[in-house]
């Protein structure tokens, strides 16, 4: 079904010269995007520095995408933290906003077990009216969510689907054969696109998307149509950007092939850090 379309784009946050939010070139890179492929855009994501946004910063950033963007394209708001309570009051914040749907990712730091995690997202989705995307992203919150835990999420009537970035295919699977009806599983891995969706999962939520997302489209289309030799071929042909949008800490490389394609999105914030001349030359090889 791809409740949120087939490619979702992670989006970055633009920032002007002074390091503060760039409505302006939001609005610009939303039309990017959508000329590109996206179907979807995740707001103040991991990729749109959230750790570095304030909530009221996150607040008139999800308000401003909304009015411009509501009905051109689905939008999610990431809400989550490592902090239960704040998560859910800030969850609570966004649903009159507008938003189709909120992300919340896996408690980062904290590590809790299995029963933790269930309790985080459970205690979550039950206080929130709007659909909820799951993320699991151990190489950032350092502790993976099992496919028993996602699965038991999955019961839950506003828990619809997850962003699942643990690079595990097996685990992967086993979320999608068990289950229930209408809960959809997305890679969070650019690099596993294809091999999600030859499983039976419903697409990605993207970074290389910014950059590629036309021939992300095409490559999709053409496994849904089933011309699995294109499909394979263009995902082959894609691999060096999508390993190469991560050779530096994320978003940064991301921002960078942006700025060379004419989009401008500004820097990033500490702790993050500009890339030097050598690394911008590796990023712009890959545009090439």
């Amino acid at each position: 079904m791809a409740r949120f379309g087939r490619l979702v784009t992670a989006m970055v946050t633009p920032f002007n010269e002074r390091l503060e939010i760039d409505y302006g070139k939001t609005e610009h890179l939303i039309d990017h995007l959508l000329a590109t492929g996206s179907e979807g855009i995740v707001i103040s994501g991991t990729t749109g520095e959230s750790p570095t946004l304030s909530r009221a910063e996150k607040l008139d950033l999800f308000k401003h995408v909304v009015a411009y963007a509501k009905g051109k394209c689905h939008i999610i708001a990431g809400t989550g933290s490592n902090d239960t309570a704040s998560s859910i009051e800030f969850t609570q914040a966004v649903q009159s906003i507008g938003v189709d749907a909120v992300m919340v990712v896996a408690p980062y730091y904290s590590r809790p077990s299995q029963e933790g995690l269930y309790g985080h997202f459970k205690s979550l989705a039950e206080a929130s009216e709007l659909p909820v995307m799951l993320y699991n992203v151990p190489g950032r919150s350092a502790v993976n969510m099992t496919a028993e835990t996602t699965l038991r999420l999955a019961q839950l009537p506003n828990v619809v689907c997850i962003k699942e970035a643990s690079g595990n295919l097996s685990q992967m699977a086993k979320i999608i054969e068990h289950a229930p009806e209408g809960f959809e599983l997305y890679s969070g891995d650019d690099s596993l696109t294809l091999p999600t969706l030859a499983i039976g999962g419903v697409g990605i939520v993207s970074v290389a998307s910014h950059i590629i997302g036309s021939q992300m489209t095409e490559m999709i289309h053409a496994f849904l149509h089933g011309d699995h030799t294109t499909a394979a071929s263009v995902h082959r042909k894609l691999m060096p950007v999508f390993d190469g949008l991560f050779a530096y800490p994320s978003p940064g490389p991301t921002k960078v092939a942006l700025e060379k394609l004419g989009v401008k999105v500004g820097g990033v914030r500490l702790p993050l850090v500009e890339l030097n001349e050598q690394e911008k030359a590796f990023v712009h090889s890959l545009l090439v």
